[in-house]
């Protein structure tokens, strides 16, 4: 097994399931936007303030391409598989998993995050036109689509381990 990429809207839980996937498996994680923010020194709403969005899904692409952990579990930002050559940089290097939650969900989740600037920026109704015209994405990327409505953390990880073992 090469990597393990969790794609989805923001929201949908990557980060979370990504860090519990590394409590069970001992896999290193890495949350792209944590360490694209480090990298540049700058928190995502400074990047996104100061460079605009194209540069920081340029940056998503480069960190795709040049990051050096080959084993690893990595929670991808939202936007990461809008662009063909990241949906082709993640099938080649590892297994995807699309997590799947409702807008309800997600919304619930990120609609007071002030660290989200496309969140800040727009209304509920324009973050559910993006979910919904991001979703295709997602299902292209990955090998897997995840069920994540109503599972526990620990149920979605235990499913995605589950898939790694067989991928393996």
């Amino acid at each position: 097994m090469k990597r393990v990429y969790l794609v989805g809207f923001m929201g949908c839980g990557k980060s979370a399931i990504g860090k519990r996937l590394h409590t069970l498996t001992h896999i290193p994680f890495y949350d792209m936007d944590h360490e694209i923010s480090e990298q540049m020194q700058l928190t995502i709403p400074e990047i996104f303030e100061k460079y605009g969005e194209p540069h920081f899904r340029e940056l998503e692409t480069e960190f795709l391409r040049s990051f050096p952990e080959e084993y690893c579990i990595i929670a991808t930002g939202g936007g990461v598989a809008v662009k063909e050559e990241n949906i082709q940089l993640m099938r080649e290097t590892g297994i995807v998993f699309f997590l799947n939650a409702s807008f309800r969900d997600i919304w619930r989740r990120i609609s007071t995050d002030v660290n989200r600037p496309i969140v800040q920026q727009s209304s509920r109704k324009e973050l559910e036109t993006l979910y919904r015209k991001r979703k295709p994405k997602y299902l292209q990327a990955c090998h897997f689509t995840v069920e994540t409505t109503g599972k526990s953390l620990t149920d979605i990880a235990e499913y995605i381990i589950f898939q790694i073992e067989r991928y393996k």
